[in-house]
């Protein structure tokens, strides 16, 4: 049977195009710390920097004013951010100490949960797996989450600066200086519209990078200083979808099994965001071994499933989203994150167990260590990689960093397939993650050879399942059609991989037809499993992409 490597054909990753040595603009606004990112990991180093400045001024002797900027490029705070999800409170409690748990938040308690095994047509129960166990987490809307720690931020005067993502890196030799954000206003051909407005640089003492799943820059800084993890990253792809329903589900839901076929990982999602609001996905590796393998396509296959179609019977989708999702894990680690004025945290570091489908309070326990470490740097006015190598340190001996080492081989092991991955999960579990305990070598998941096979058919029904322009249309997207291309195509590829381009991408931006490829770029709506297979994602005019309200 035919196989391809879609690393054959991916464009290089470009990291020059994300590092500037120009020097800053005359008109450069100067920041003493620049956050790139306004998502949990953001948003908690900007509380927590915030708060121990205001604290060691009000004891004397103190920093004075530190200017911090957060940017976001989304038009409003939480429009980008997307997530299952079920909420480990712990980072919450520790970011905010004089706060009750009822004063958080979230929308409900885990008062339940079951897991099942699916068949195209059944569903068994299976026992809980120990780390899928949610006793004492919270289900939430990851957009409500972020919207409610920038009005936190923002009362302890932090400068949130929306609809403004970030170019490049300015950087000086190894050390970086600042950032450089995005042009808009431009048409299709980059030309200037009677909208345009130039980029814009931010001159820091400290950047911290919180730019989330597969973040360029990130990319971009630790490919420059030769950084280098034992694994490559790897990552997966989630689609979901948000339900006002008529009647109530109990518990959250979790499933394996059916629709993901064998030689793929993953399984599906089901919470009570409320009485009458279901959030419902599928979560599916980047590493599947079939060309024509389609996680959205899957998801609307899988709400006809007689264990979903009771609970979604009479309602209405309401929202639709993808991201992607770091997967690799304690092997997936670059061996440092910080350097001369930098700072690497959250999805951008691969801060993600998946064994217990948890990243949030890590990324926010990130962004808390990370703003320790700056605050230590400023009070000794040293912000060198030597300065800020505490955030490295402290992170080592977070419960971050034990969680990810005593199940550093739960994803691994799917790597051998479904049915012997759970057998060597099982061990893991029983010995605490320590047999199999050994390095697991991966490739990245463009590495991954695809063979080359059918797809199913497919026939959308409107009421239940859509098509990927629906899903595009319901995640709020406002990206103008003519704005420039932010996607790295190559300029020629052959039939099947323009077909796993277009089975891959959930928001219907790549087509495979008789004259080729074509992009359709503003449909985008920045998951960035382009990046992981195919063209590279690049960050382009504030404000596009979805706008998410209840995900």
């Amino acid at each position: 049977m035919a196989e391809f490597v879609p690393s054959t054909y991916q464009p290089k990753f470009d990291a020059a195009r994300f590092l500037c040595s120009d020097t800053p603009d005359d008109e450069a606004v100067p920041m003493d710390v620049v956050i790139v990112g306004g998502g949990p990991a953001g948003m908690a180093t900007a509380i927590e920097l915030a708060r121990l400045i205001q604290q060691d001024n009000e004891g004397g002797d103190g920093l004075g004013e530190v200017e911090i900027a957060v940017l976001e490029k989304a038009e409003e705070l939480g429009q980008h951010n997307l997530s299952g999800a079920v909420v480990n409170p712990r980072s919450f409690h520790e970011l905010f100490p004089d706060l009750a748990l009822e004063d958080f938040p979230f929308r409900r308690a885990v008062e339940g949960e079951k897991v099942y095994f699916l068949t195209k047509g059944g569903a068994w129960r299976i026992p809980t797996p120990p780390a899928m166990k949610n006793h004492g987490n919270h289900i939430a809307s990851i957009c409500e989450l972020v919207r409610w720690l920038g009005g936190k931020a923002e009362e302890l005067g932090v400068n949130v600066f929306t609809g403004f993502p970030v170019e490049s890196l300015l950087v000086d030799g190894t050390t970086v200086r600042g950032v450089r954000t995005t042009a808009a206003g431009l048409d299709r051909d980059g030309g200037k519209t009677a909208a345009y407005q130039p980029a814009g640089d931010l001159t820091a003492r400290v950047v911290c990078l919180a730019e989330g799943t597969r973040g360029p820059l990130a990319q971009a800084w630790l490919e420059s200083q030769g950084i280098q993890a034992p694994n490559p990253q790897i990552y997966a792809l989630g689609v979901k979808e948000v339900w006002e329903v008529k009647k109530p589900l109990e518990t959250i839901v979790h499933t394996m099994g059916w629709p993901v076929p064998t030689d793929a990982f993953g399984g599906s999602f089901m919470y009570p965001l409320a009485d009458d609001l279901v959030a419902l996905g599928l979560v599916v590796g980047l590493d599947y071994r079939n060309h024509t393998t389609d996680v959205h396509r899957m998801l609307q296959d899988m709400k006809n499933h007689p264990f979903f179609a009771d609970v979604l019977e009479g309602g209405e989708c309401v929202e639709w989203g993808a991201k992607t999702i770091p997967e690799g894990g304690w092997w997936s680690l670059p061996e440092r994150l910080s350097g001369d004025g930098m700072i690497v945290t959250g999805d951008a570091a691969g801060f993600v167990e998946v064994a217990s489908l948890k990243g949030i309070h890590y990324a926010m326990k990130s962004g808390i260590e990370a703003a320790r470490s700056i605050f230590k740097a400023l009070k000794a006015d040293d912000c060198s990689a030597a300065g800020l190598a505490s955030y490295d340190a402290s992170m080592r001996e977070s419960f971050v960093y034990s969680d990810l080492k005593k199940r550093r081989n739960m994803r691994l092991a799917f790597k051998s397939g479904f049915v012997l991955g759970a057998v060597k999960a099982g061990l893991m579990t029983i010995t605490g993650g320590a047999f199999p305990g050994g390095h697991i070598k991966t490739e990245a998941d463009a590495g991954e050879a695809r063979t080359v096979g059918e797809a199913p058919a497919f026939t959308p029904d409107g009421t239940r399942t859509f098509q990927k322009v629906d899903g595009v249309y319901k995640s709020g997207n406002q990206t103008r059609d003519d704005i420039p291309s932010h996607l790295s195509a190559p300029a020629e590829v052959p039939p099947e991989v323009a077909e796993l381009y277009a089975h891959m991408c959930p928001a219907g931006v790549y087509e495979a037809g008789p004259d080729g490829l074509t992009v359709n770029a503003p449909n985008c709506i920045d998951c960035k499993a382009t990046d992981v297979l195919g063209p590279r994602w690049a960050p382009r005019e504030g404000g596009s992409g979805p706008r998410y309200k209840r995900m």
